[in-house]
């Protein structure tokens, strides 16, 4: 085994332990609220008043009520977009962030505390060892137009999840191929299942491949699968491997499950 690579995935694994416990990790979600579904504008545990409108999320809120926007005490009414970073979210209520998000056209409102029982009972993640054979050479193959096909999600709805292509990689003399979402940054994101999952990992995980050459030629690391965010913390709208994602190969590679206490 290279001790370079070992290296390169230890340090890996810490800044992973690193976002995850952050203040404002995935740990830290302690609701997912949708105002269309609270038609008085009230959601339970936040103050103000929530509105989902087609192009906004409109929150009405006074002094009292302890919100602020964009650093200053919430007054009157203000738009919100969906919010890319919990870290830098426009509005905050004390210590806790309320993300604004767009799903399938309808607004939520995430709700992070850093005193969330997730982030304070945090034991770990089970990892399987690192092993070369698991670094494989793979390819990129882009769809000729982008795909939009609905799969379950952690919260049992149908939602879109959207698709760029396949990304096709080598294991013991076999070509495996999984649908892949191309990311901001040209990064690839797969959901997918295996033979141990449900069984000796967790149901479903993501693995995140760097975005690929210009003639598609891309490295699949699978020791860094990892669990998805509802595997940590509840609220999460984690979609389901699309279908063909699902291999038939065991890959003990990457996260496991959640450290049990």
């Amino acid at each position: 085994m290279s001790t370079d690579a070992h290296e390169e995935w230890q340090d890996w694994r810490e800044r992973r332990r690193a976002a995850l416990t952050g203040p404002y990790g995935p740990l830290a979600l302690v609701g997912t609220h949708w105002p269309a579904d609270h038609p008085d504008g009230r959601i339970e545990g936040l103050p103000g008043h929530w509105t989902a409108q087609d192009d906004a999320l409109v929150l009405r809120a006074g002094p009292d009520d302890g919100l602020t926007v964009d650093g200053k005490p919430a007054a009157g009414e203000t738009r919100l977009g969906p919010d890319a970073d919990p870290g830098a979210t426009r509005v905050t209520f004390g210590e806790r962030h309320l993300l604004v998000l767009r799903r399938d056209g309808r607004w939520a409102v995430r709700d992070f505390d850093p005193r969330s029982e997730a982030r304070r009972s945090f034991a770990g993640i089970d990892v399987y060892e690192y092993d070369e054979r698991w670094v494989r050479p793979g390819f990129f193959r882009p769809y000729a137009q982008g795909r939009t096909i609905q799969v379950r999600n952690a919260d049992g709805q149908r939602r879109g999840l959207g698709l760029a292509g396949e990304l096709a990689f080598g294991l013991d003399g076999d070509e495996h191929t999984l649908q892949v979402a191309v990311e901001g940054d040209g990064s690839l994101w797969a959901v997918l299942a295996d033979a141990t999952s449900g069984t000796d990992s967790y149901r479903f995980r993501f693995l995140r491949p760097p975005a690929p050459a210009e003639d598609g030629t891309v490295t699949v690391d699978l020791n860094r699968i990892v669990l998805p965010p509802c595997a940590l913390a509840d609220h999460f709208l984690c979609p389901f491997p699309p279908p063909g994602n699902t291999l038939s190969i065991a890959l003990r590679a990457g996260e496991r499950n959640p450290t049990v206490r």
